[in-house]
């Protein structure tokens, strides 16, 4: 059949229709269809015949594509899911955020309700944030987190208590930036104690390699936001920015341990695909 000029346009009209669909999807129909994920985890570390409760957010990433009324339905979510603990293992922001004391007002409602602790990630202050449009340190975060009630762990360690559970929290800094330091954090962290539940906050995967020689049980990690663009029924992660995409999203195992990788909050450039952002509960035991 002969193809007229008309039929080519007409033809081309579709494709553009098609493609247009695709990225409005990709723009409006996932980026905020927030999941609400459950993860059981063990870890043979409490006596407690309930699992401890850990509210697992990450990469907010408050920007033009990302309103603080978006990070607030996100936060809502992860209340609703009655959290014993919360952990945020960073990218806050994308570049510079100065609507720090409405951020805070929403990262608040977490503190309130639980114990929160937050680390930084890439794009949250630094060296490698400054080459990228953001702050050249990590002072606007500390604003932020202080506003919030949210201690900020930069290679140190908090202890806590949650009835009978004993829990340190082993919070590094930023990879990228090359400011993850787990010698320092885990000397922090002391010995540890029989029945003490250890939790490494890490942005990267990545890092994981610098973790082999220590004691914890499992690491908390965001950064890849599962992948962001997903390739269907193969499920392809190629736009994630780490090496090891064997840990880019979900609990995996990990030399006798276990990484915690969630698809995160928010996203770059406002869009996702076969990735929804993920509200992450896990269930430790």
């Amino acid at each position: 059949m002969k193809m007229t000029r008309r039929k080519f346009v007409a033809g081309m009209g579709g494709v553009g229709a098609l493609a247009g669909g695709g990225l409005g999807y990709m723009r409006f129909g996932e980026s905020d269809w927030f999941e609400q994920t459950v993860t059981p985890c063990e870890t043979g570390r409490t006596e407690s015949k309930n699992p401890l409760r850990v509210l697992h957010l990450s990469d907010l990433h408050a920007s033009d594509v990302v309103p603080l009324e978006m990070i607030a339905r996100a936060v809502a979510l992860g209340i609703e899911m009655k959290p014993d603990l919360v952990v945020m293992t960073g990218d806050f922001w994308t570049t510079k955020f100065h609507r720090i004391n409405a951020y805070a007002e929403v990262l608040r409602s977490l503190s309130e309700v639980a114990p929160t602790f937050a680390v930084a990630g890439n794009h949250d202050g630094g060296r490698w944030a400054q080459l990228d449009g953001g702050w050249h340190t990590l002072d606007p975060l500390r604003e932020l987190l202080d506003g919030a009630g949210i201690p900020l762990l930069w290679n140190e360690s908090a202890a806590l208590e949650l009835g009978p559970r004993r829990i340190t929290l082993l919070g590094v800094g930023d990879w990228w930036a090359g400011d993850c330091a787990p010698f320092r954090t885990f000397k922090s962290g002391g010995d540890r104690a029989a029945n003490e539940l250890r939790l490494v906050l890490n942005h990267n995967p990545d890092a994981k390699d610098d973790f082999a020689d220590y004691d914890w049980d499992v690491m908390c990690c965001g950064h890849t936001h599962g992948g962001q663009l997903r390739i269907p029924l193969t499920g392809g992660t190629p736009f994630a920015p780490v090496r090891d995409h064997a840990y880019v999203a979900g609990l995996n195992p990990w030399r006798g341990r276990q990484i915690f990788t969630t698809r995160g909050v928010g996203n770059l450039h406002g869009m996702r695909f076969n990735c929804r952002p993920e509200i992450s509960l896990l269930l430790m035991s």
